[in-house]
C-alpha cells in the first residue's frame, strides 16, 4: 500500500506515530477525502474547495499549518495510483495522504439505490446526547458516531445510517448529505442543525441555484418527510447515490430511487463549477 507521510513516500502498512500522540489518543487531526477524475487538478477533483476545507479547520482550531508544497506534491503523486484520497492534517503541522479505490458497489448504488437505516441517539447509546458527529463544522479525526452508526445499519443489511437529531429531524448520513425531492423542489437539510457542510453539498446547491431551481433548506421533521417522492445522499467520493428504502424501527418507507429529480442531482453534481472552467 502506498501512502505519503510528511513529504516521505510510503510503501508498507505502518506509520511512525508516538504512543501518546494527541491523533492516536483524541482523534486529534482534521482531513478531507476527495475523488479524483483523471487528475488532481482536474476541475471536477475539486482540490482547491479541499484544501480551502483544510485551511479553514486549521486556522479555527489554531492548528500549524504543513508544508502545502509537499502536501500537493503527495497528492499528485498519490493521484496516478488511487481514485480516491484522505489528506489528513496534525495539530503541529504534521500530513499524512492515504489512496483507496472507489466503493465496488458504487455502480449497482447510483442505478438501483441502496437501503439506509435511521440511526437514533438511543441506538448510538447516547441518553442525553444525540446522534450527530463531533464538531460537525469540521471532519475530525474523531468519527466514532457515524462509523459506529454505519456499523449498526450494516447489522440491519442496510448500506447507510441516517443520523437523527433531539427533535426526531433527520440530519445526514453516516458519511455524506442528504437531499430529497418533493413538492416540486429540491430540500436539504440546513449546515444550523449541526452537520457537515459537505463540498459536494456545497456544489450542488450552487450548480442547482445557476439554473434558477428552488432549494428549501429546512429541517426534516416528520412533516417534511410526509412530502418527499424521492430522497438520495452525496459526497465528494459517491457523487450522488439514491436512497429506495429507509428502515426505522419495524418500519420500511419506500423511495423512488429512478426519480427524475435524482437524475438531474447526478447531472449537476458532475458538472464543474463555473469558476473552475
Amino acid at each position: 500500500m502506498l501512502s505519503w507521510y510528511n513529504g516521505q513516500r510510503h510503501t508498507d502498512d505502518t506509520l511512525p506515530i508516538a504512543l501518546d500522540d494527541p491523533a492516536l489518543l483524541f482523534g486529534a487531526t482534521v482531513f478531507t477525502t476527495l475523488r479524483i477524475y483523471h487528475r488532481l487538478h482536474d476541475p471536477r477533483s475539486h482540490w482547491r474547495d479541499h484544501l480551502q476545507r483544510l485551511q479553514t479547520s486549521l486556522v479555527a482550531l489554531g492548528w500549524r499549518s504543513p508544508d502545502w508544497s509537499q502536501v500537493e506534491q503527495g497528492a499528485i503523486y498519490l493521484a496516478d495510483h488511487y481514485p480516491v484520497l484522505r489528506v489528513t492534517l496534525f495539530p503541529d503541522g504534521r500530513h499524512w495522504i492515504l489512496g483507496r479505490s472507489l466503493p465496488p458497489d458504487l455502480d449497482r448504488w447510483q442505478q438501483q439505490g441502496i437501503t439506509a437505516w435511521v440511526a437514533t441517539w438511543e441506538d448510538l447509546g447516547e441518553t442525553q446526547g444525540y446522534g450527530g458527529r463531533s464538531l460537525p463544522s469540521h471532519k475530525t479525526g474523531n468519527y466514532l458516531a457515524p462509523w459506529l452508526a454505519r456499523q449498526r445499519a450494516q447489522q440491519h443489511q442496510a448500506q447507510e445510517a441516517i443520523l437523527v437529531g433531539l427533535d426526531d429531524a433527520w440530519l445526514e448520513t453516516s458519511t455524506g448529505n442528504l437531499w430529497a425531492w418533493g413538492a416540486g423542489c429540491y430540500w436539504t437539510p440546513p449546515i444550523s442543525q449541526g452537520i457537515l457542510p459537505g463540498l459536494a453539498r456545497s456544489h450542488l446547491i450552487s450548480s442547482l441555484k445557476c439554473q434558477n431551481i428552488e432549494i428549501r433548506e429546512e429541517p426534516w421533521c416528520a412533516q417534511v418527510r410526509s412530502h418527499l417522492e424521492a430522497i438520495a445522499y452525496c459526497n465528494s467520493v459517491v457523487e450522488v447515490v439514491p436512497i429506495g428504502h429507509v428502515l426505522s424501527g419495524a418500519d420500511c418507507r419506500s423511495y423512488d430511487p429512478h426519480h427524475p429529480g435524482l437524475g438531474l442531482l447526478q447531472e449537476a453534481i458532475a458538472r464543474p463549477d463555473p469558476v473552475d472552467f
